[in-house]
């Protein structure tokens, strides 16, 4: 790790992490926020998950997206396909998103995130649950 230099370096440091754990831990008003849930169990992060999660919260900032919150779960079933990625936008049905990777952040954030338009590595529903 390099030594900080300087003040200034060191509130810049600062900054970025309470910038980090700000776009984590948005919990008041959840339910209006877009949600990005990133699969964390062994196989996920075995997969690279850590890394796509990363991308999220880094990305999130870069463009100032204070709508998009990135949290972490545990497995969501779909092993085969790790990294996975559940995205909830309000008044949606959750998508659920399979071997993403940096450019499928780029493109989940793009095209889904901010525009509402579906692309490719959707994985589908395969069950419903029991309806009243």
């Amino acid at each position: 790790m390099a030594k900080i230099k300087s003040f200034e370096e060191l509130k810049k440091i600062r900054e970025q992490v309470i910038n980090r754990v700000d776009i984590r831990e948005k919990g008041d008003h959840i339910e209006s926020l877009v949600e990005v849930r990133v699969a964390m169990a062994t196989c996920g992060i075995a997969a690279g998950a850590r890394t796509v999660m990363n991308t999220f919260i880094d990305e999130i900032a870069k463009q100032g997206l204070n709508n998009v919150v990135v949290t972490q779960t545990g497995c969501m079933g779909y092993c085969y396909a790790e990294p996975t990625v559940e995205v909830r936008v309000p008044d949606k049905e959750p998508i659920v998103f399979g071997e993403v990777d940096g450019e499928k952040v780029e493109a989940i954030i793009e095209k889904y995130i901010k525009n509402g338009i579906l692309l490719d590595g959707i994985i589908p529903v395969t069950h419903k649950g029991i309806e009243d």
